[in-house]
C-alpha cells in the first residue's frame, strides 16, 4: 500500500506552499498550523510530512516549538525536515513524541560524520534521505544550492552509508500541481535500492491512483501538498484511492 502523507510547510510560524522552492512565490493558508495537523488526522492521514521552511533556509530549527505542539496534537506520526544539519537537532526532535522520523538533505550531502552520528542515534528506519532535484542534479541548503551530483549515484552512496528511505521531488514539479514525476522517481528507488516517497507536483486523485498503481514495491508513499490546500485533492478520497 503507497502512503499518502500530507504536507505542512511552516514559515514565519504559518502553513505555507512555495512554488518549486521559491519564497518569493509563498502562499499562505493557515495561521494555526496545529488546526490543519488536527483537520488531516480527521480526514484519515495515517502520517504528516512537516518541514520547517526557515530551517532549511537558515540551516537552523525555527520551528521546533511549533512542530512540538503539532505532534502533541496529534496520535500520527510526523516526519520532520529543514535545518537538520546538526547532532543536536536530531536529538532535540527525537526527544519529541510522535516524530519518528527525520528527513536529512544538506547534511547528507556535506556532513558524512553527522549523518553518521544521526544513523547511530536514530537508526535505519527512522533517517530519511531527502533528494531534491533540480536541472538533473542534486539541490541543497533549501534548494538554493546547487551541487554537481547525479541523483542515482548520490542515492547508492548514501543508502551503502546505511540510509534506506529517500524523498525524492522534482524541484520544477514542487508547487506547480502538474503531476508528479513518477518516472524519474520510480528509476531512482530501481537503481539506488532505497524506499522512494514521491514528492512535487501532486494535482488530483488520478496522480494518487497513478502512483498506487506503480509496478514497485519500492515507492512506499507520496506527499501532496498544495492541491489538499487548494480542493484539487480531497484527503479523505487520496488515502482511500491510494489503499
Amino acid at each position: 500500500m503507497v502512503e499518502v502523507i500530507p504536507a505542512i510547510d511552516l514559515s514565519e510560524g504559518q502553513v505555507v506552499r512555495l512554488k518549486r522552492g521559491a519564497f518569493g512565490e509563498k502562499t499562505v493558508y493557515s495561521a494555526d498550523p496545529v488546526e490543519v495537523a488536527v483537520r488531516f488526522e480527521k480526514a484519515g492521514a495515517r502520517r504528516l510530512h512537516v518541514v520547517d521552511l526557515d530551517g532549511a533556509k537558515t540551516g537552523e530549527p525555527v520551528h521546533v516549538d511549533v512542530i512540538r505542539k503539532i505532534a502533541q496534537s496529534v496520535r500520527i506520526p510526523l516526519e520532520v525536515g529543514g535545518g537538520v544539519r546538526k547532532l543536536r537537532t536530531a536529538e532535540i526532535y527525537a526527544d519529541i513524541p510522535n516524530v519518528d522520523r527525520l528527513i536529512l538533505g544538506t547534511a547528507a550531502a556535506e556532513k558524512p560524520k553527522v549523518l553518521r552520528q544521526i544513523l547511530a542515534l536514530l537508526g535505519d528506519r527512522r533517517v530519511v534521505l531527502s533528494v531534491d532535484v533540480k536541472s538533473g542534479k542534486v539541490a541543497t541548503r533549501g534548494w538554493m544550492a546547487e551541487t554537481e551530483s547525479d541523483p542515482i549515484p548520490f542515492g547508492r552512496s548514501l543508502h551503502e552509508s546505511g540510509i534506506r528511505m529517500a524523498v525524492f521531488t522534482d524541484i520544477r514539479k514542487d508547487g506547480m500541481m502538474t503531476g508528479p514525476n513518477l518516472k524519474s522517481a520510480s528509476q531512482f528507488s530501481r537503481k539506488t535500492g532505497l524506499q522512494v516517497i514521491v514528492s512535487g507536483g501532486v494535482s488530483s486523485l488520478d496522480d494518487i491512483r497513478e502512483v498506487a498503481r506503480e509496478k514497485n514495491p519500492l515507492i512506499i508513499g507520496v506527499i501532496v501538498g498544495r492541491a489538499i490546500y487548494e480542493g484539487a485533492v480531497d484527503l479523505s478520497e487520496a488515502v482511500e484511492a491510494a489503499s
